[in-house]
């Protein structure tokens, strides 16, 4: 019988897992935390930006922040749908699987088209990445226009990496039968890190911009 030293040594012959961890999976780890690095210096910025200027609150609760909502809302259930798309392969549901992962990026896709409209609505107030329009500036007398670059670049960015992950969520259900089970999970990763973000940019950057009644 082989005893521990032995095995551990076989272990690192090659051809294993380092700490029985996909090279795959492992990829994606270190992609995530590289990814939470660059959000959380965005969200810093912001947060420093947004403390030392005076910063307009221009976001009444109807229609933007119930809009805003029902956007998160449609992130949350896709996080939902991973989940059963992630249970479905585990327990070789290929095609089960299948649906459930189409069904997640549907809903990122709901995501994109509602995010949007809503970008469509605010440059058509006249909000630009350095300009604000007429209306928040007397409002709120000397904001700053950089509501409008970290606006645009914090929620652009995150809907970008919602993009991407809707793509590669389609190519994942178009192969899944050729794929194992980690690769399932590797996607399932992706998109909830993708989920995790919002969950910061959505109080940071709209509930704090609600329009304060009077």
């Amino acid at each position: 019988m082989a005893t521990e030293a032995e095995a551990l040594a076989g272990d690192w012959g090659g051809g294993v897992h380092p700490y029985r961890v996909g090279h795959r999976k492992l990829g994606m780890w270190l992609f995530i935390m590289s990814d939470s690095l660059t959000f959380s210096a965005l969200l810093m910025g912001y947060a420093y930006l947004r403390a030392s200027n005076v910063w307009p609150t221009p976001f009444k609760f109807y229609p933007s922040i119930v809009f805003s909502s029902v956007m998160t809302l449609v992130l949350l259930s896709s996080s939902l749908t991973m989940v059963m798309a992630v249970s479905a392969s585990a327990h070789g549901k290929k095609s089960a699987a299948r649906k459930w992962i189409i069904a997640t990026a549907l809903l990122g896709v709901t995501f994109i088209i509602l995010h949007s409209i809503e970008w469509n609505h605010l440059i058509s107030e006249g909000l630009r990445p350095f300009q604000l329009p007429a209306e928040w500036t007397e409002k709120w007398p000397g904001s700053t226009p950089l509501f409008g670059a970290t606006f645009f670049g914090i929620t652009g960015m995150h809907m970008f990496h919602v993009f991407t992950g809707c793509i590669y969520l389609f190519v994942v259900a178009a192969r899944v039968n050729k794929l194992k089970h980690e690769d399932v999970e590797i996607s399932g990763l992706y998109w909830h890190f993708v989920d995790l973000v919002w969950m910061f940019v959505f109080p940071m950057i709209y509930l704090l911009s609600i329009y304060p009644k009077k």
